[in-house]
C-alpha cells in the first residue's frame, strides 16, 4: 500500500510568467517514452509481479521502493505543468466577459488540448499531447532482463530531460529537471549496482548516458552538494530496508565523493503551490465565491 504526504518531494520555485508551451514541454517528461508514467508503471507492475519476493527481497525491496519514489515524481512534473500554464504565484482578477476572447492567444499554443480540455492541468500525455502508452511497460518476470530494462529506461530518462531543460529558461521547469537528473542518476546507479551483484558485469561504468557530468547543470549542484546522488529512500519506516545490500559503495566517480546511503523514510520534502483560480477558464468556476464560503465553514467545522 502507499501512504500520501501532502508535499512535493522538492520545492519548486514560481514561474516568472505563464508559458503554456514551456508547460507542453514539460508534458514530455510526464508522458513521453522516457518520462516518469513510464518508469512509475514499469517499477510498478514488476514489483506486483515480482517472483520469489522472500528469496530476493533485495531485489524486489529495490523496484518497490524506487515505485514510491516514482510516484512522486509524476506528482512534481505534473505541479510544474500546472504551475507553468498558470503563471506566478499572483490572484487572478475577476472574470471578464468571455465573448471578448480573453484567451485568444491559447489558439497559438503548442497543445490547445491542454487549455481546452485540462484548464493548464497536466495529464499523461507527451509534449503534443498524445496519451501515454501501456505498451511503454516492460514486466517480463525475469529479474535480470527487468532490471536492464529499467537501467535502459533511466539512461533514456536521464538523455530526455537534458534535451527539456535545454529549451527551458523559466526557474520552474528547469528545478524540475535538476532535481530529476540527479534522482533519476540515482536510480540508474541502483539498477547498475544490482545487475552487477546479479551478473558480476560492472554495468555501472557505462554511466552517465550521455556522458555530461551533473555539475554542468546549475540546477542539480545543490542536490550534488547536499548528498541526494548519494541517497536511495525507502519510503517506509519498517520494510525495504534490505536495499542496503545492493545500495552500497562509493558515489559514481562523475558525482561528487562519498559513501552511499539508504535512508528509511522519504526527503523532507516542499510545499505544493495554492494555483490561484481563473475565472475566464470556469476553474474551479466563473464566480467561485460560493464555494469558498461553503469549504471555508466545513474547513472550520473540521478543526
Amino acid at each position: 500500500m502507499f501512504m500520501r504526504i501532502d508535499k512535493l518531494q522538492v520545492e519548486l520555485p514560481a514561474p516568472k510568467a505563464a508559458d503554456p508551451n514551456a508547460a507542453s514541454a514539460l508534458q514530455e517528461l510526464l508522458g513521453g517514452k522516457y518520462g516518469e508514467m513510464s518508469t512509475l508503471g514499469n517499477y510498478l507492475f514488476q514489483s506486483f509481479s515480482f517472483r520469489s519476493k522472500s528469496k530476493l527481497r533485495p531485489f524486489y525491496g529495490l523496484v518497490a521502493a524506487i515505485t514510491a519514489e516514482e510516484l512522486g515524481h509524476v506528482e512534481l512534473v505534473s505541479n510544474g505543468i500546472a504551475m507553468l500554464a498558470n503563471g506566478p504565484d499572483d490572484e487572478i482578477v475577476g472574470p471578464g466577459d468571455p465573448s471578448d476572447a480573453p484567451y485568444e492567444f491559447m489558439k497559438d499554443m503548442r497543445s490547445v488540448t491542454g487549455f481546452a480540455s485540462h484548464a493548464g492541468g497536466a495529464t499523461p500525455v507527451n509534449g503534443n499531447s498524445m496519451s501515454w502508452n501501456a505498451d511503454f511497460v516492460t514486466t517480463t518476470g525475469n529479474v535480470i532482463f527487468d532490471l536492464l530494462h529499467n537501467f535502459h529506461l533511466e539512461c533514456g530518462a536521464r538523455l530526455h530531460k537534458l534535451r527539456v531543460y535545454e529549451t527551458l529558461s523559466d526557474p520552474t521547469g528547469r528545478e524540475v529537471c535538476g532535481y530529476l537528473l540527479v534522482r533519476g542518476s540515482v536510480h540508474a546507479h541502483a539498477y547498475a549496482l544490482a545487475l552487477k551483484q546479479l551478473t558480476g558485469v560492472d554495468i555501472e561504468k557505462m554511466l552517465p548516458v550521455p556522458n555530461i557530468p551533473l555539475d554542468r547543470i546549475p540546477e542539480c549542484q545543490k542536490y550534488l552538494d547536499e548528498g541526494s546522488h548519494r541517497r536511495l529512500y525507502t519510503f517506509s519506516d519498517t520494510d525495504y530496508r534490505e536495499i542496503a545490500g545492493v545500495w552500497a559503495g562509493e558515489a559514481l566517480p562523475t558525482d561528487p565523493a562519498g559513501e552511499l546511503e539508504v535512508v528509511e523514510g522519504m526527503p523532507e520534502g516542499g510545499k505544493i503551490h495554492d494555483l490561484e483560480g481563473e475565472p475566464n477558464v470556469f476553474a474551479p468556476d466563473y464566480a467561485p465565491e460560493e464555494m469558498y464560503e461553503i469549504a471555508a465553514k466545513l474547513f472550520k467545522k473540521s478543526r
